[in-house]
């Protein structure tokens, strides 16, 4: 009987952001017109850090995995959503499923330890700025990368592989727009304790820890700041180190609040949750860090005279 439950669900059937079809158009629309804000936001940014050679730094090396982070795992998500909108059977192959499930953590918990490698950046930067650029040499930026990116595929490969442990029987409505793991626990028909467990443990690696880190980079960088004497180099200090602190409080706070926490705590609306963390957090990093940097603002304004000038 167990093994014909867990072979039982071929299919899941996702209910979407809405089912009333007055919205699908209007929403199709609105998250459409992000999707394409993120690629060119995004993909802008990795252009202008490629063509100015005064970017090649390691803070823009880790903003252009940063960006190629956020267009990989938005794309995990809005094309089959866009598809959705407009059929009448909104279904996902459970391969599909656990590919979505797999991708979408992967990149996920990749740009966790990104935001952490970044705030480690700017706290060798404004500790030690003579020997910032031996600190993090070229090897070291690497390394912190492919840890980044591998600390991603192999978590999220744990987790994947506990969460479809589980039978779903026939219930195979998710009330979602994506394959999410937690989604996927609330309409498991078995005990999905030890999968909750693995989640919460993986959570605290790749979640807590890089929030502790970057909580304590941050607490000795504004006592290295306070200690500057002049207060346009306070500024200048803090003006570095702002842009990131912002990116990090609106991913960080939203992913919290709906990974770190029980099953029994679970609800429908959680998906308003995942909606803020796949569209507009990945929105806004492009704006917060070129209107707040005055180094991607210089380069904006070379690439448009240079496109205009030809």
């Amino acid at each position: 009987m167990e093994g014909s439950n867990l072979t039982a669900v071929t299919e899941f059937i996702l209910l979407g952001l809405s089912t009333r079809p007055e919205l699908q158009v209007p929403l199709f629309l609105l998250f459409l017109m992000v999707y394409l804000m993120i690629l060119l936001g995004n993909l802008l940014i990795v252009l202008l850090i490629i063509v100015n050679t005064f970017l090649h730094t390691p803070m823009y090396f880790f903003l252009t995995n940063l960006s190629i982070i956020e267009v990989c795992y938005t794309t995990c998500v809005f094309p089959q959503m866009f598809a959705h909108f407009f059929a009448e059977r909104k279904s996902i192959s459970y391969s599909c499923c656990v590919t979505q499930v797999y991708s979408f953590l992967s990149f996920g918990i990749a740009e966790c330890y990104i935001l952490s490698v970044m705030a480690y950046d700017r706290y060798v930067a404004i500790r030690d700025p003579l020997r910032y650029s031996a600190t993090m040499n070229k090897n070291v930026c690497l390394r912190l990368v492919t840890g980044s990116w591998m600390g991603g595929f192999v978590a999220s490969l744990v987790a994947t592989v506990e969460t479809f442990k589980l039978s779903f029987c026939r219930d195979n409505l998710i009330n979602h727009f994506l394959c999410e793991m937690p989604a996927l626990f609330r309409i498991s028909c078995t005990d999905t304790s030890q999968a909750e467990l693995v989640s919460q443990i993986i959570c605290i690696f790749t979640l807590l820890s890089p929030v502790i880190f970057i909580t304590f980079s941050y607490i000795h960088i504004i006592n290295i700041v306070l200690r500057i004497r002049s207060a346009q180099g306070r500024r200048k200090a803090f003006s570095t180190c702002s842009s990131h602190l912002l990116v990090v409080i609106l991913f960080f706070v939203t992913v919290m609040s709906l990974y770190m926490r029980p099953k029994s705590l679970y609800s429908p609306d959680d998906k308003i949750i995942t909606v803020f963390y796949v569209a507009f957090t990945p929105t806004l990093n492009p704006l917060i860090y070129s209107l707040r940097n005055k180094e991607v603002k210089i380069a904006l304004r070379k690439l448009l005279i240079k496109t205009r000038d030809t």
